[in-house]
């Protein structure tokens, strides 16, 4: 199955994050549809860029989300407490959120990180007779303030010719 292209929109709020962190979350939505490509995306502006991956038409449902932030790529798993994680990857003191640090491509390839991805989507909820075809529905913030999460200097940095 050919993975879909990432929604125009979701590229739109990746742009003010640098070329290295938009290759990164770029990679780990790719990393994360090529085990689940039947996945339903929701991408959220908030203070960062949220983008969850789910079977059920509620976000909540999500098994997995990426959070963009000005350095790395968080790689998050909404039950990530209860993933079993030999490798010890897993980060966070929550009840039950855990996360990955994304900080550069090979650390998707991490031994276990893909394990982690299967083990959440091996627990996802799956409503009985899903036939939704998958889809991405982005949710731009409405103020046109600046999120935090960018890094102050991909706007002010001069180009080199």
């Amino acid at each position: 199955m050919r993975l879909r292209p990432p929604d125009p929109q979701y590229l739109t709020l990746l742009r003010p994050y640098g070329e290295v962190i938009q290759k990164l979350a770029l990679a780990t939505r790719k990393l994360i549809l090529e085990e689940a490509p039947a996945a339903l995306e929701f991408v959220y502006e908030v203070y960062t860029i949220a983008n969850h991956f789910s079977f059920t038409d509620r976000p909540s449902g999500a098994f997995v989300f990426t959070t963009t932030h000005a350095h790395w790529v968080n790689l998050g798993f909404n039950f990530g407490s209860a993933l079993p994680d030999p490798q010890k990857l897993l980060r966070g003191e929550g009840k039950f959120i855990r996360h990955i640090r994304i900080a550069q491509l090979s650390d998707l390839e991490a031994l276990g990180v893909r394990e982690l991805i299967r083990a959440a989507l091996a627990e996802a909820d799956r409503p009985e007779g899903h036939t939704e075809k998958p889809r991405t529905v982005v949710h731009r913030a409405q103020s046109s303030t600046k999120r935090s999460g960018r890094s102050a200097s991909a706007s002010s940095r001069t180009r080199r010719s």
